[in-house]
Parts: C-alpha cells; structure tokens; sequence
C-alpha cells in the first residue's frame, strides 16, 4: 500500500507541474501543418524497351530480354529472391525440406488466381514442370537434364512434394521458374505453344494483366498492361503500365527526352553521362550477375608458366582493372574478389582487395626466379623469354578489354598475342582446353545460390567447366559439401574456406562485374530495385511503386516561429 501512495503523490506532483506550465506558457500562432507526399491508387506508367517482342510465354522467352521484362509482370513463380539471393515465397506460402535434403514440400497461396479468375492449383505447377522435363530442344539441357531427376507429385490442390535423387542445395534456385495455367493449355507440348494464339494474349496470375498491344504496320511497337485487382500480395498502386519498343538504347533515351516515355529500361554506359544531366530522371543502378574474367590454363604443358602462383598473382597485379572500367565501361562496373558475388549471402567479404600493383608484380616474379633481359623482357630461370597467347571473343569490348590487358602485362616484360576468335570457336577451344588464357564472361543470371562446383571443382576439370584445370582437392571438398549440405550457416562457412583458397592459389584471374542502370522519371516513387539477377528483376516490388500526384496533410506539428 504504501508503495501505491507514493506512485499516486508523484501522479499528482506532475499533474501539478504540467498545469502551471500550461497557465502561465505565451501564447502562439496557430501549428503549421506539414504536407508530405501520399501514395495514391491510379494513373500510367510507360517504359521505353529496347528489342522487340515476340511470345509472352515464361516458356519461351529464354532469349528475348523484352519478352522476359513484360512476362515478369504478367506471371508469377513459386519463389524469388531477395537482395541477397536468399529465397522468398512468391506464390508458395511456405515450404518444408527433410532434414537429408532431398524432398521439399511446397504450399501455395489459397488466395491465387489467374487473370480470368480461375484460382491457380499444384496442376499448374505439375504442367508447367512437364514442359521443362520434356525432349523438345526449347529446353536449356542442363535444366531439362535437373528436371528429368526430379519426381513431383500433387499431395493436394494447393500442396507439392519434389523428391530429389541426392540431397542438392541449390535447389530452391529451380523454384522460380513462372507458372502457365494448365486449365487454358491443357496437355499442349512445349513445341506446340511456340505459335500458339496464347503468347498473344496470355492469362497469368502476376501484379499485371495483359490488356492489348500497340501495332503500326502489322508490327508490335507497344504492349499495354493492367492492373490486377486480385492479385494476391495487393493490388498495384499504378493503374496501368504501358510499353514502348525501341531500336536501341540510345532511341528509348531519346524517347525519355521528347517526353515519350516516363522510363528507360536500359541505359547504356556511353550515354550515362546525358541520363545524369537531365533533372528529374532517377538512375538505378545494380551489380548485373556477369563475371569478367581471364581463365588461365593451369595443366597447359606448353605454357608451364602457368602452373605457378607467384607467376598468376603477378599477372593479377599487373592488371589495371580501374582502367579498364574506366575506359571501357565509363566506370560502370564493379571490381570482383573472387568467383562469388559481392552481396551474395555467400560472399566473403575478409578478402583483400586485389590491387594493382606493377612494383609488386615484379617482386613477386623476382622471388619465383624470374629475370629481365636489358630489354626488358621477362625472362624464365631455363632462359626463355616469357609470352602468352589471350583468346578473345571477336567483339568491339572484349577487344577493347584484350588491348589494355596485353599493354598491362607488356610492362612487366610479358610478350602477348591476341588471338581473337568468334565466340564458338572461342568455347570449342575452351572446351578442349586448348588455350593459355582466354578472355570470358561468365553468366550468372537467375541463378542467386553462389554454387562454383561446375567452374572450380576437381571432377569437372577435365570434361566440365573447370577451364582452368585447377586441381585443389580441399577446395573441392568444400564446393563438394556445400553443394549438399542444407544448412545455410554451415555453407557459408565452406563458401568462406574456399574463397580463401581461391585467393591464395589464384587459379584464374577476376576481374569485374558490370553495372545495369534503368532510369525512371522521379515522379515515380518508391523504385527500388537493389541487386539483381536478371533485368526484369527491377519489377520485382512494382506494385508498391506510385505515382507522386497528390499531398496530404500528415500528424507532424510544428509551432511557427
């Protein structure tokens, strides 16, 4: 009780306190009522696309950027990621995995229909499945070959199990693939869609229903879009999104400048610069998941310069990335640490920065037992002159990148030959291992888990993607195990361990990832788009995004002066 009446007392005292400041505070103008910007539901959107389009079908569009854009925004899959590559459910409420590893059970939304109003079922999914699992030569082999060992059974209308044949982490990656409606195509073959009336008026289940295309001459120049009231993660705040197909990047920037379009669904980096100077144009720019890199022929008996580490780290350093992002891709690209993705969950960030350093490289050359001649040509312990032979895709880049590289590696004495070759005559020699170095770019697109066995992994040095040859059985083991281990924190432990060695072997030489900028009228509010995977990533939130047309009064107060 007594402890009540002092808790009362000080109730009192307080009151008190705060009345008298009230009786004897001035008095003041009325509170200014700050406005801020409020999203509201209404209003078009227009991008400006480079290419054109061709099927609206997830199934087909494999190879076509536009046709992927837009179906982004019709379609939906069972997963997507996050800016880490992590998943999250898009159309699967959740998921179950066995503690092996090797059957997941998928649920899905109860609340997910199609554009017609038929509510989407595990029937779809299966469909969808058996178009990947067929033999027709629309399938990417490598994903019809995963799909043919993976069984799939409905457990009920909104309920899958996936059994896998061994325990495969990476597997939740093969999850966001885009659902088509079994109820509209029935049992049609993946051959059979291809002219199928469909991809001219598709029926999906994402933020945004196919509404008509635009057409001048019998071609499409336009796609309009609108929004779906049930879709199941809300209904988009923009009522309708417009496309416009342009020739290039430069027309759909220029269509931004005579006020065509609100967007620019690509800037390319030589018209950066103009995109920069206009006001009112917001620029995006993410990581696009595409390694630069110079494999380097680490079994190559002819060039047994290779086979040293101290020979490969000198050439790392002697290597002006900076210059070359620089001249080449107006600085748009980012360095890279290694063979995992800055931003990944996976990434390990300990790692020191490779730095370009031709002093450095020369002293490590030096320590290994190399010389110079008075000429200044690098010279082996046996006495003969140091050259390499760099392969390179036949492109105006690549080239451009093959020049400066050969010019970084002359000022430490190494004689290079560029043999520039058209890209499948380039992969021929790759895949025979017939090269010293190559110049590549290695594609990491829609594929967020960071897995490098096919790239590094001893078994696949001879018949697979290990290009290089690199030979570490305890990097091995560690891809090995991480590749099968569902334990995320356990595998990035096993990522780190061979990020560390990959560093201190250098078996190929990182050099850097380029950078995707989209630009969007500031008007538009709420674009984020982080890093992606893929383009059309950009539209992963796009039914939270607004347009800025309206004010209301918020709560905040401020006394005027």
């Amino acid at each position: 009780m007594r402890r009540f009446r002092w808790q009362l007392l000080i109730v009192l005292l307080t009151g008190l306190v705060v009345g008298l400041i009230l009786i004897f505070q001035p008095s003041t103008s009325s509170p200014v009522v700050e406005s801020t910007p409020n999203p509201i539901t209404g209003g078009s959107f227009t991008e400006a696309l480079v290419g054109d389009i061709m099927r609206l079908n997830p199934a087909l569009d494999r190879f076509n950027q536009p046709d992927r854009d837009v179906d982004r925004l019709i379609f939906s899959s069972l997963l997507k990621f996050d800016s880490r590559g992590l998943p999250v459910g898009d159309l699967a409420a959740g998921w179950v995995a066995s503690p092996e590893g090797t059957r997941y059970v998928v649920n899905l939304r109860e609340n997910a229909v199609w554009h017609d109003g038929t509510p989407l079922t595990s029937q779809d999914v299966l469909y969808t499945i058996s178009l990947m699992q067929s033999d027709s030569s629309l399938v990417a082999e490598d994903l019809r070959t995963f799909w043919q060992q993976v069984q799939v059974e409905a457990l009920s209308d909104l309920s899958l199990e996936f059994s896998l044949p061994s325990s495969f982490a990476p597997f939740l990656d093969y999850l966001t693939f885009q659902i088509l409606p079994s109820h509209l195509l029935g049992n049609l073959s993946l051959d059979e869609l291809v002219d199928h009336p469909f991809n001219l008026a598709p029926i999906g289940s994402g933020p945004y229903r196919f509404r008509e295309f635009q057409l001048e001459e019998g071609r499409i120049v336009g796609v309009s879009l609108a929004s779906f009231e049930y879709y199941y993660a809300g209904r988009p705040y923009i009522d309708e999104i417009n496309f416009k197909l342009y020739p290039d990047a430069r027309a759909a920037l220029e269509a931004y400048l005579s006020d065509e379009v609100d967007a620019v669904a690509r800037i390319d980096h030589a018209d950066l610069e103009t995109a920069l100077n206009q006001p009112g144009l917001d620029i995006h720019s993410s990581q696009l998941p595409r390694l630069t890199m110079v494999f380097l022929n680490t079994q190559n008996l002819t060039q047994p310069l290779l086979q040293s580490a101290d020979f490969r780290k000198a050439l790392m350093a002697a290597t002006n990335r900076q210059a070359i992002m620089d001249q080449v891709f107006s600085s748009q690209a980012v360095p890279a640490l290694g063979p995992i993705t800055p931003g990944n969950w996976a990434f390990y960030d300990g790692l020191e920065p490779y730095r370009y350093d031709v002093d450095l490289a020369r002293q490590l050359l030096a320590g290994a037992g190399y010389g110079w001649s008075e000429a200044g040509q690098l010279m082996t312990a046996e006495g003969a002159q140091a050259s390499l032979t760099l392969l390179v895709q036949d492109d105006e880049i690549h080239s451009q990148i093959a020049t400066i590289l050969a010019e970084n590696w002359a000022s430490i004495g190494i004689d290079v030959v560029l043999d520039v070759r058209p890209y499948a005559l380039l992969m021929t020699d790759l895949e025979s291992r017939n090269y010293q170095t190559a110049l590549v770019d290695i594609d990491l697109s829609n594929s967020p888990d960071p897995d490098p066995y096919p790239f590094w992994a001893e078994a696949q040095a001879e018949a697979g993607q290990n290009y290089s040859q690199w030979r570490n059985t305890t990097a091995s083991e560690y891809l090995e195990q991480a590749r099968i281990q569902p334990n995320t924190e356990l595998r990035v432990r096993l990522y780190r361990n061979f990020q560390i060695l990959f560093a201190e072997d250098l078996p190929s030489l990182p050099l850097f990832y380029t950078v995707y900028n989209y630009g969007v009228k500031s008007a538009i509010k709420n674009v984020s788009i982080g890093p992606i995977y893929d383009p059309a990533d950009r539209f992963n939130a796009v039914n939270t995004w607004y347009i800025l047309s309206d004010t209301a009064p918020s709560q905040a107060v401020t006394p005027s002066e």
